[in-house]
């Protein structure tokens, strides 16, 4: 799910609408933290991936060349596509075990530890 939302999402909004939508989503499901922020991490990552994986191979390889020689990658495009990829996921991935957490932490005691009176 945080993979077609933030794919849908962003191509109208900022590149930073990962973070509420993997926080919003993973507040809403009832994943552990470590599925939580693995969701994050693979949705945030694929979303960036396979844009930028297909826009290298169809014609922007030239902007990518271009932005790799200020950065310190070698030289090489692809690296800067698993680059931002790997930076997309582990803010996605924070940002779901955020969620995650926050809606442990506003879970009512009766409720987390399944006492009833």
């Amino acid at each position: 799910m945080i993979l077609v939302l933030s794919s849908l999402a962003q191509l109208l909004l900022p590149w930073w609408v990962l973070v509420p939508l993997c926080f919003a989503v993973a507040a809403w499901s009832q994943l552990s933290g470590g599925r939580a922020f693995l969701a994050g991490l693979l949705g945030a990552a694929l979303s960036w991936w396979l844009p930028a994986a297909w826009l290298a191979t169809h014609g922007a390889e030239r902007l990518a060349s271009r932005l790799v020689t200020l950065l310190p990658l070698g030289g090489n495009a692809w690296t800067l596509v698993l680059v931002s990829g790997v930076v997309a996921g582990l803010v996605g991935g924070l940002a779901a075990l955020s969620g995650t957490w926050a809606r442990q932490a506003l879970r009512p005691a009766s409720q987390a530890t399944g006492i009833t009176q």
